[in-house]
């Protein structure tokens, strides 16, 4: 090791000392600096980029060139007459000012391609000069750009930011997800990657809204890729300890300046899952609720069945189908048309073994054994026009629709319940959201803006539940809980139905004007209406004769849990009046942007048995947002928000609702809503004179009355019952984040870290525990970027749990705390201009008051060969888990239990593939 360091030592002082600083200062013919200015060295030899860099905020700029070569040195910017110049490199420093003459043309002529181009609010990345040829997606060549990375959700951010669309040549690419764009697009069809902050979808309205949180990006492709089909299909099988393995993934797109079509499919067994079962109903398509911006959180919760989210890291058994079209089409020059057509089925098999040690000793500690055969078949489709009849005036129009059936079976075993134990789900729901909105601009002082959203859903989970039973003996672990329940206990196996219909139907609407004062303020005035009704149906029974369909409905009200009912139908209205205005104005470095919204809410509940609620309240909501624009590419952004949160029908229906055989939940008629207190603070730093990227987040949040469950346990059982209430304590969120990249000729270092302070309360029996966590973490990580040498990246992360439970009622107090290590290292290589070799190694060790309690290493590897880099097939051996790893652990230490959950996953797969490029 001593060695290897040493050598890496003489290295870097031989490349430091075989190269020469290239600085000086780039101003304008009245001497003011220019920042952000192109700056290139083409090496007069081989005509390729030796150096490049940008100007900062004072003009300078700095090349790094090697000794003893003849260099052409190129600067631009827009609006300027592009400067060349010889300058021949010996051995000493060289120290150069510039001055540059204004180009009435505004035109930029540059030779050749620059690696990074700053227009604007744009940054353009020219992909081959972040490539090595190991790159086959979109996501491979994103995970070299500075200040991009995808995170554990497939999607891809931006210092921090989600990325909120992907577009090809300008057109929408399945507009609402990310990572069909990341795991779809090949990677040498990409020429540029633009990143566009501070993005908006309407021009008419980027003069007058703060869009500092949005981010999209566009990808340009290479000119051989237009009106032409290009893609890859994929074929392979393989092998693995418990089946056979194969793979099927077409993956077609054509692109014209007037329609586009992608054709995407995938068929495999191997785990390789591009949207799961969560990102399918995640899917929004573009549409993002407008309430919360103007002060109102209004909850339509998921009443579907208890799906759990498979990865190859949680799940044994994978098998996905998918079929998407992505179209657009511009029959002229004012009308464009798009959309998508999705259908995804995800099976899937999971197995998790429990270990449960309750904290109350009157609670029986538990040993369960998990088995879960899940399947979700799900239709998506989205279509949208844009309509813009001139410059002043553009409508919109969207529908995007969800179609699903879904099915679970789980068969479990418990110390105290018993063996034996079935649960069966399914569900078909369906969603379909419609979005119209239309921009007028009056003249340059007045822009009108309608937005109208409306969305109706439908949710109709069904539950069957079956345990057995010995009549004759009062040792069954599940007897108490049926006697608390009202059920039969003379039966030989109870089998428990819960059938439950939720329908949601709602209307958003705003109406936005803007007034232009003059160039530095506007003053915007808002009113809109938002109006939600919600109906509840559910039936919670017991099957007394299977064969006969005899059932035993008790009365309304289980007799040992007055407030639980076994059925009940509720309406539920939500009525939300609204007026509010926000004023604009630019100061020199800073906008301001203060505001309020009134609000007039009205609430309606309707309950079988009990009094109809109602209520009527007003909120004065204020808010605030200040921006500091240091330079460019330097800002400072605070904002403060108050809000007001609302649950929906499926927490206050006081209908009973078997969510497990051991967990049952029934609602509150009494909540009320909760408030919150928002202020965030964000900074950002993008220099691209000394390769250095910022980002910070600071963020905290204050919620008043806030809605939280409170378990029961049921006595000596393991069965509990929640229901929910409003908490006479506030709660408190306070959380950090913090990313620093610096690039450093071919290296690239990384260095992000966050921490979270949590203050929470639970209640839970007799009892109230006031919960504090702090989770903090730290994320270094170094890899390199050679374009003809192999890479290396190496990550670690740590984070610490540290959690204090006080109990209030008893002032007894407990502690834990909880280590996580987790190193990798990856390595690629692109050999011979013909083979590609990658490979990555995971560890993961969880230690819990300095015990090691899980140890968890992956291992994957791939090799592929290709005769050249344009050829048109490509053959690949792909291993994953090569360790054979069975199973993983979590831990979990809380103020009611203490639990290790081993999760079996995925064994060692072993596939061949054979790729076709078009």
């Amino acid at each position: 090791m001593k060695k290897i360091l040493l050598i890496a030592i003489v290295l870097m002082a031989y490349i430091t000392n075989a190269q020469i600083q290239f600085t000086g200062v780039v101003k304008d013919s009245l001497g003011n600096n220019l920042e952000m200015a192109n700056v290139i060295a083409l090496d007069t030899v081989t005509k390729t980029i030796s150096s490049f860099g940008f100007t900062d905020v004072n003009g300078r700029f700095k090349l790094d060139l090697n000794k003893n070569k003849v260099f052409n040195i190129k600067i631009s910017y827009v609006g300027f007459k592009t400067i060349s110049e010889i300058v021949r490199v010996i051995d000493n420093d060289i120290i150069k000012n510039y001055v540059m003459e204004e180009d009435m043309l505004n035109e930029i002529k540059i030779v050749s391609k620059m690696p990074v181009t700053v227009k604007g609010d744009t940054i353009i990345y020219n992909a081959d000069s972040f490539t090595n040829g190991t790159e086959r997606k979109l996501e491979d060549v994103v995970k070299k750009i500075p200040g991009m990375e995808i995170n554990d959700a497939g999607e891809i951010e931006v210092d921090g930011k989600k990325v909120e669309k992907v577009m090809i040549d300008g057109k929408d690419f399945f507009d609402g997800d990310t990572k069909l764009a990341t795991k779809n697009i090949p990677s040498n069809a990409v020429d540029k990657i633009q990143v566009l902050r501070n993005y908006g979808d309407v021009n008419q309205l980027k003069g007058v809204q703060n869009n500092e949180d949005r981010v999209a990006l566009n990808i340009k492709l290479k000119e051989g890729k237009k009106n032409f089909w290009f893609g890859d299909v994929t074929a392979g099988a393989g092998a693995s300890p418990n089946e056979g393995l194969y793979l099927f993934q077409p993956k077609l797109f054509y692109y014209t300046p007037k329609y586009t079509l992608n054709v995407l499919g995938d068929l495999n067994n191997i785990g390789e899952v591009v949207l799961n079962r969560r990102d399918v109903r995640n899917f929004s398509g573009g549409f993002q609720s407008q309430s919360p911006s103007n002060g109102t959180n209004l909850s339509i919760a998921d009443a579907g069945i208890g799906f759990l989210n498979a990865t190859s890291r949680n799940a044994n058994r994978i098998e996905t189908k998918l079929s998407a079209l992505n179209f657009s089409y511009s029959p002229n020059k004012k009308l464009d048309l798009s959309g998508f057509l999705i259908w995804s089925s995800n099976q899937n098999g999971q197995r998790n073994i429990n270990i449960l040690d309750y904290i109350n000793p009157d609670i029986p500690d538990d040993i369960t054994d998990n088995t879960t055969d899940q399947t979700s078949n799900t239709g998506l489709f989205k279509f949208s026009s844009i309509y813009k009849k001139d410059i002043n005036n553009q409508m919109n129009y969207d529908v995007i629709g969800r179609f699903s059936n879904e099915f679970r079976t789980d068969n479990s075993s418990s110390q105290v319940i018993g063996n034996n134990i079935t649960e069966n789900e399914n569900a078909t729901p369906y969603r379909i959201n419609q979005n119209l909105s239309y921009f007028y601009t009056v003249n340059e002082n007045n822009i009108f803006a309608l937005e109208v959203q409306h969305l109706l859903q439908d949710e109709d989970p069904f539950y069957v539940a079956s345990l057995e039973n010995d009549p004759n003996s009062d040792a069954d672990g599940f007897d108490d809980a049926a006697s608390i329940l009202g059920l039969d206990t003379t039966v030989n196996q109870y089998i428990l139905e819960q059938d439950r219909s939720v329908k949601s139907n709602q209307l958003d609407a705003k109406l936005d004007y803007y007034y232009i004062i003059n160039q530095k303020s506007n003053l915007n005035f808002v009113g809109g209406a938002l109006l939600s009704k919600q109906n509840f149906d559910s039936r919670f029974f017991q099957i007394l004769d299977p064969d006969t369909g005899g059932t035993l409905d008790p009365d309304l009200n289980i007799p040992n849990l007055p407030d639980a009912r076994t059925t009940n139908d509720t309406e539920y209205s939500f009525t939300d009046l609204y007026t509010g205005l926000r004023y604009r104005a630019k100061s020199g470095i800073f906008t301001f942007t203060p505001g309020f919204t009134l609000h007039n809410y009205t609430i309606n509940n309707t309950q079988i048995g009990l009094t109809p609620f109602e209520d009527t309240f007003q909120k004065f909501l204020p808010e605030l947002n200040i921006v500091a624009q240091f330079k460019r590419s330097e800002s400072l952004t605070l904002s403060y928000r108050q809000q007001v949160n609302f649950t929906d029908v499926n927490q206050i229906a006081e209908g009973i609702v078997a969510s497990s055989f051991n967990s049952f939940f029934f609602g509150n008629n009494d909540i009320l809503n909760a408030s919150t207190h928002n202020v965030n603070l964000n900074y950002r730093s993008f220099n691209l004179f000394n390769y250095t990227n910022v980002f910070g987040r600071l963020s905290y949040v204050k919620t008043i009355d806030q809605v939280a469950s409170v378990p029961n346990f049921l006595p000596g059982s393991v069965v509990s019952t929640r229901t929910n209430l409003n908490l006479p304590f506030d709660t408190e969120r306070f959380s950090a984040f913090g990313a620093v990249s610096k690039t450093f000729k071919k290296i690239r270092t990384r260095l992000s870290g966050n921490y979270t302070f949590n203050k929470n309360f639970q209640i839970f029996g007799a009892n109230t525990n006031e919960i504090r966590s702090n989770v903090y973490s730290l994320r270094p990580g170094i890899n390199t970027n050679f374009n003809k040498a192999p890479n290396v990246s190496v990550r670690y992360s740590v984070s610490f749990v540290d959690q204090n439970n006080l109990n209030l009622t008893t002032n007894s107090n407990t502690q834990f705390s909880t280590v996580t290590h987790a190193p990798s290292v990856s390595f690629d290589a692109y050999i011979w201009n013909s083979l590609t070799f990658k490979t990555d190694f995971t560890y993961n060790e969880v230690r819990q008051d300095g015990k090691s309690q899980n140890i968890f290493k992956i291992w994957d590897a791939t090799f592929a060969y290709r005769k050249d880099r344009d050829a048109k097939w490509e053959y690949e051996l792909e291993a994953s888990n090569l360790l054979g790893t069975g199973s993983r652990a979590n831990v979990f230490a809380g103020n009611i239990v203490n639990s290790i959950n081993e999760i079996f996953i995925l064994p060692r797969l072993i596939s061949f593939r054979v790729r076709y490029q078009l």
